[in-house]
């Protein structure tokens, strides 16, 4: 018997193209899009136990709503706001940030966190060139699963990478991108990833979970968020 698997890996994400934008009560959404935050209070989000529909501030006034954003406050330590809903769909996400001075935050993706600084004046990621300080930036995360992972004898593929797997007489043999390499593990999965950018900007790809809410960080300094809209991929 003789089995021939051929794997090859496909990261890429695909382009997305918008319509013109629509109105849902008072924010502004482009086609397809819903919003996570209405601009006037913390309904649809959670703090730890803490229940906000209707409300415009945590019990201990670490995120606040104000003039249409959610600000992440200064205070002592690490607090996060989340999303009651889950999400399990392949989406695009996109917030508006602004900044203080050195300010330190993050959005959490299905749990895993995308550090959202005050990059250029706390010396980070040198090469944004539309970065702008003490001003609204777009932050878009592209969210996409079925994603190929495969780890031959310790070392990881890449997209770039062929494998061709024989099986014949109860012996396995192996090529990687046309050479022949020993076969001890073979390990494939799936997975989802988070493709981040800043103004149009490469920030980082993340890996993530199939599932998971969204989340804001208040950290150090001052954070605003608004805009928050998501939409989901058929």
């Amino acid at each position: 018997m003789r089995l021939r698997f051929v794997f090859s890996l496909a990261l890429g994400l695909g382009v997305l193209a918008f319509a013109d934008p629509t109105s849902a009560g008072d924010v502004v959404l482009e086609a397809g899009y819903k919003s996570l935050f209405n601009g006037k209070d913390l309904t649809g989000w959670k703090y730890y136990k803490e229940k906000l529909d209707g409300k415009t501030e945590t019990a201990d006034k670490r995120f606040t709503v104000e003039g249409g954003a959610i600000v992440a406050n200064v205070g002592g330590g690490i607090k996060d706001l989340n999303t009651v809903e889950t999400f399990g769909k392949d989406f695009v996400l996109k917030m508006d940030f602004r900044a203080g001075l050195k300010a330190d935050s993050g959005v959490y993706v299905r749990g895993p966190q995308l550090q959202v600084r005050d990059y250029i004046r706390r010396g980070e990621r040198k090469s944004l060139k539309n970065f702008k300080n003490d001003d609204w930036n777009e932050l878009e995360i592209i969210v996409g699963g079925g994603k190929v992972a495969c780890v031959v004898n310790g070392t990881n593929l890449s997209a770039k990478d062929t494998l061709e797997l024989t099986f014949k007489g109860g012996t396995p043999s192996a090529m990687v991108n046309g050479k022949a390499t020993p076969v001890s593990k073979i390990e494939v999965s799936t997975f989802s990833e988070a493709k981040c950018l800043c103004n149009g900007e490469m920030l980082e790809t993340m890996k993530i979970p199939a599932s998971g809410s969204i989340g804001l960080q208040a950290e150090t300094g001052k954070f605003e968020f608004k805009n928050v809209r998501i939409k989901m991929m058929e």
